[in-house]
């Protein structure tokens, strides 16, 4: 026998929402949630069976369909942007792809910032307009005029990241969003450079917030995960689209992210700390050209990223002025960051955009949206920050000709 569950008599707060909001619990009484191996789901009888299939009753049927561990990952992700409710995803680019082809249709566009990463670029300019879906360019600091302008007929979605991977340029969200609402647009914003702990874009009038959580969720680097929060009437199309087509999030990997949410606060802070560190540090040394931090003086849309966000993150942008063979040179000396194609990582990640994860876009394409032959980018870790600094002041020096 188990006694009634005890429940908070008051509104939570979201990182208190997000750390309880868990899966039911077993007749065990586990404190921390299981993992839920399982590709399906029993019935005790044929009713419950069918009122489950028609939808009369609310519980686990298929995990291609839902599985208890991404609804704890979905319902704590929400809790933390604010949002009515959430769907989790394999990966962030198939929460992307989600939130587009499961609310457009073929006829349909998009405004999207010129910025985006190298991956969503690829399906705005390639993939959706096969399916129909056309999508136009605006600047990420253009002002709202040519936002408006923009906007055509036949638009439906206003679809941002901000901060932007990997020119970390700030899209005014307390504008874009009376926009969006004015013309009866879905607004979506791609926060997974910022996460909920530094702004959450549902505040300002976004529909939906996406997530690449194999980033600053995690924080770890060890699985791949996306999410799509935001209301409750678009999140039904797009989890009847993910229900048919199947881009299922592993229970596995849903417990492992769902965990690290509990700590996501913890991390940003000191990520954002040590980001702004490493910035002032880089400032200082005088061996690199155009150091861009949102926090900072010299980024071009400081006052907004400050007015929206509570921390500049964890990410900072510099260009060496030898190009991409000083860039080459530069990686080939570091030693104690790691060279990968990820973010977001306890370690600091070091990485040269224009020969990796904006190398299929075309010259002309990277240079509009700042990312030169020699621009860096560095995600900065947790470790401490005289290693750090002195890993890439040294390689700086020695990369240097």
């Amino acid at each position: 026998m188990t006694g009634p569950a005890r429940r908070p008599t008051r509104p939570l707060g979201p990182r208190t929402a997000a750390i309880h909001s868990t899966a039911e619990r077993g007749p065990y009484r586990e404190h921390s949630s299981p993992i839920f191996l399982t590709s399906s789901f029993v019935f005790d009888d044929a009713e419950e069976m069918r009122a489950t299939f028609a939808g009369d009753l609310e519980r686990p049927i298929y995990s291609r369909f839902t599985n208890p561990n991404a609804d704890e990952l979905s319902s704590r992700l929400a809790a933390l942007e604010g949002a009515e409710c959430g769907h989790s995803t394999a990966t962030g680019m198939a929460a992307i792809f989600a939130a587009v082809v499961g609310l457009l249709s073929a006829g349909d566009h998009i405004v999207a910032c010129r910025s985006v990463f190298g991956s969503t670029h690829r399906l705005l300019t390639d993939v959706f307009p096969r399916l129909g879906i056309t999508s136009s360019y605006v600047d990420a600091g253009a002002p709202i005029q040519s936002w408006a302008e923009a906007i055509t007929g036949s638009t439906r979605m206003i679809f941002v990241e901000t901060p932007t991977n990997p020119g970390l340029d700030v899209v005014d969200l307390a504008s874009l969003g009376p926009l969006s609402r004015e013309r009866g647009l879905i607004f979506v914003v791609d926060n997974t450079f910022a996460t909920p702990v530094l702004q959450r874009p549902i505040d300002f009038g976004a529909d939906l917030v996406v997530h690449s959580a194999t980033k600053y969720v995690d924080g770890q680097g060890r699985v791949m995960g996306g999410a799509v929060v935001g209301s409750e009437s678009l999140l039904d199309d797009i989890f009847a689209f993910c229900r048919a087509s199947g881009p299922s999030i592993s229970p596995f990997n849903a417990w492992v992210l769902a965990k690290s949410l509990e700590t996501l606060h913890l991390r940003m802070e000191r990520h954002s700390e040590n980001a702004e560190r490493l910035a002032t540090d880089l400032a200082q040394s005088g061996l690199v050209d155009r150091i861009r931090y949102p926090f900072s003086d010299e980024h071009p849309q400081h006052t907004i990223a400050r007015a929206q966000m509570s921390g500049g993150g964890g990410l900072l942008t510099f260009c060496l002025p030898g190009g991409v063979e000083q860039g080459r040179r530069f990686l080939d000396a570091i030693r104690l960051c790691s060279l990968t194609a990820n973010l977001g990582d306890t370690r600091t990640i070091v990485t040269h955009p224009a020969s990796t994860t904006h190398a299929k876009l075309t010259e002309e394409d990277r240079l509009a949206v700042g990312i030169t032959p020699g621009l860096i980018r560095i995600s900065v870790g947790l470790e401490d920050m005289e290693d750090v600094t002195q890993d890439v002041l040294d390689a700086l020096a020695r990369s240097i000709r």
